[in-house]
């Protein structure tokens, strides 16, 4: 009978260790990248949100945030394009701005002090609704008649590639950063809200000497800008990479 029950034993085992949960690899553990934040308001803004974080109410947390963020955003979209028909979109515009940045800036904050972070899951949904979030708001000015719809579209696809490279960084050099010459993105909703209140009282409001509006004029600005940084990061980047994986 031993012999038996060894054999049954043995068998068993050996079915145990086939099992295809026994054969999963261990997932490896993820590395955050290294985040890159110095823009004009950088060391304000974390003084702000480690503040808000410590007191806000435990019944929220960081996905309540996220969709904060992602519907103001689409409500800011909205409100441009409300605009079209009265300045009031405008002011409209502003407060959602507002709103995006409190859910977008602070999810992740209160994650990190509630020590409830999910780095996989919170920067893959994250960077998926900012780029969500540019077409919304890249539409809604397009449809607000402030500024030249082929302007908008161009600032959109600036943006893009710009995120896109940032994101590539991310995953090949271990660097996240998150502002490109001081400007990040609380500096653009500020930059959009002082925008929106000139163009609040001032609904022509032109740049002297410029038969186009100043929302186009920066528009065009902002797309060359964003497009050199993208340039020179992938030539940096590729030259940085070239020279780590030489043959």
């Amino acid at each position: 009978m031993k012999p038996l029950q060894s054999t049954r034993m043995s068998q068993t085992q050996e079915s145990n260790s086939n099992h295809p949960a026994k054969l999963l690899p261990r997932q490896p553990k993820f590395k955050n990248a290294t985040r890159l934040q110095n823009s004009f308001t950088a060391a304000s803004e974390r003084t702000a949100l480690l503040w808000l974080a410590q007191r806000m109410p435990s019944s929220i947390n960081s996905d309540h945030l996220t969709v904060l963020g992602f519907v103001a955003m689409f409500l800011a979209g909205c409100s441009y394009a409300l605009a079209r028909w009265t300045p009031w979109g405008l002011l409209l515009a502003t407060l959602f701005l507002a709103l995006n940045w409190f859910g977008d800036s602070l999810d992740g904050t209160l994650a990190r002090v509630r020590n409830r972070q999910r780095p996989r899951y919170g920067f893959y949904v994250d960077h998926m609704i900012d780029s969500f979030g540019a077409l919304f708001l890249m539409g809604g000015l397009a449809a607000s008649g402030y500024i030249d719809w082929r302007i908008a579209t161009g600032l959109l696809v600036a943006f893009l590639l710009l995120s896109i490279e940032s994101y590539l960084a991310s995953y090949t050099l271990g660097i996240f950063r998150l502002s490109f010459a001081k400007f990040g993105p609380t500096e653009i909703r500020l930059l959009l809200g002082i925008a929106n209140a000139i163009l609040f009282f001032l609904p022509s409001a032109r740049i002297p000497g410029w038969s186009h509006s100043f929302l186009d004029i920066g528009g065009a600005i902002a797309i060359v800008a964003m497009t050199a940084m993208a340039i020179f990061a992938a030539v940096t980047h590729t030259i940085s990479l070239y020279h780590q994986e030489t043959l």
